[in-house]
């Protein structure tokens, strides 16, 4: 079998392995009650709501 002459570097690899590595970033939805930026199927941290009723109390 076909064996590689030399190793690839490290920063061959790391580039090669970057690409998929990539995180992104947490979808976000608006709070139909307030219009605050908060994350889907989550408690809204400004009014304290989920699905038309208060789950938490927000002062």
């Amino acid at each position: 079998m076909p064996v590689p002459k030399q190793k690839k570097g490290r920063a061959k690899t790391h580039s090669r392995r970057s690409t998929n590595m990539k995180i992104n970033a947490a979808a976000q939805s608006t709070c139909p009650r307030c219009g605050a930026v908060k994350l889907p199927h989550h408690v809204c941290p400004n009014c304290g709501f989920y699905k038309d009723r208060e789950v938490i109390v927000v002062e």
